[in-house]
């Protein structure tokens, strides 16, 4: 047998592994792929399910099991779906090694009959963990070079068979991977509170060049500029105002707000930040305490 049929056996015997614990879940909507993660809890794609995601079905190879939303999370694009009754078979173990540039991995989803689907994909960028633009932290940074469809959701796996993590489509419709580790961190939360709490100032913020004649004083070329405030919320309680430039929180600069959002996680919420501000050509520090942000 020559490397190429060998390398086909291999993917077919992983992609078949893998159809245990892949699931496709009807919505009302065109089909997406899920990941059984434990026998009665099913992780997906969040940004695929509707608003109003109530009549929910998980089916895999012909069997289907009605579902609830337990959860979800747009800042990780995690959802959580609890089966009315469990499905059995083998679940997905984490792969040990980080995923390298190069390397392929096997991108598996369900069709409209709960059949696996599978596509090879390669590693195409791999980096630090990175703040997602609605604050969650996501522990990698790992882009394939395929684009998805109805698999959407399944589980990214190395060739190996370990769960490299979820994929899902991001910024221009890149795919990328929400790493293991991120499920895992946050898929308890999810099922016990229906969301994830994260830090809010209740400010909006708008990206500004600090004027020319303000760059020493303050030591910043850039900062945020306050363009709105939410009625009742810490920033308006702690009276920061409208045109206010944020240089700095606890001292770290400032220049875009999801730097801002990204330092504002979980462990923040109750605890006081120290803004530093231009205000009317002055810079003044203003301690805010820091609440979670409203359920949406």
């Amino acid at each position: 047998m020559g490397i190429i049929d060998t390398l086909s056996t291999e993917l077919a015997d992983r992609t078949a592994q893998a159809a245990t614990f892949t699931v496709g879940i009807h919505s009302g909507q065109r089909p997406r792929s899920g990941i059984l993660w434990r026998p009665d809890v099913v992780l997906a794609s969040e940004q695929v399910l509707p608003e109003d995601a109530t009549d929910l079905t998980v089916i895999r190879g012909g069997t289907r099991v009605a579902a609830t939303l337990a959860g979800r999370d747009p800042g990780t694009n995690v959802a959580v779906l609890k089966l009315e009754s469990p499905l059995d078979g083998a679940l997905p173990r984490a792969e040990t090694e980080p995923p390298r540039v190069g390397s392929l991995a096997l991108l598996i989803g369900a069709d409209a009959s709960g059949a696996p689907t599978a596509r090879l994909a390669t590693v195409h960028e791999v980096g630090a963990a990175w703040h997602s633009m609605a604050g969650g932290r996501i522990d990698a940074l790992i882009r394939l070079d395929s684009r998805l469809a109805a698999d959407e959701g399944g589980p990214v796996i190395s060739l190996a068979g370990g769960l490299i993590g979820m994929s899902t489509s991001g910024p221009r419709r890149r795919t990328i991977v929400i790493p293991a580790a991120t499920l895992e961190r946050v898929v308890d939360p999810l099922l016990a509170d229906g969301r994830i709490a994260r830090g809010w100032l209740g400010i909006g913020l708008q990206p500004v060049m600090i004027p020319d004649g303000f760059r020493q004083s303050t030591g910043r070329d850039s900062g945020l500029m306050v363009v709105s405030l939410a009625d009742g919320a810490p920033a308006a309680t702690a009276k920061i105002l409208p045109g206010d430039i944020v240089l700095d929180i606890d001292g770290a600069p400032v220049s875009r707000p999801r730097a801002l959002t990204a330092s504002l996680g979980p462990d923040r919420i109750g605890q006081a930040v120290v803004l530093r501000v231009l205000r009317a050509g002055a810079v003044q520090t203003i301690a805010v305490t820091v609440a979670a942000r409203p359920a949406a």
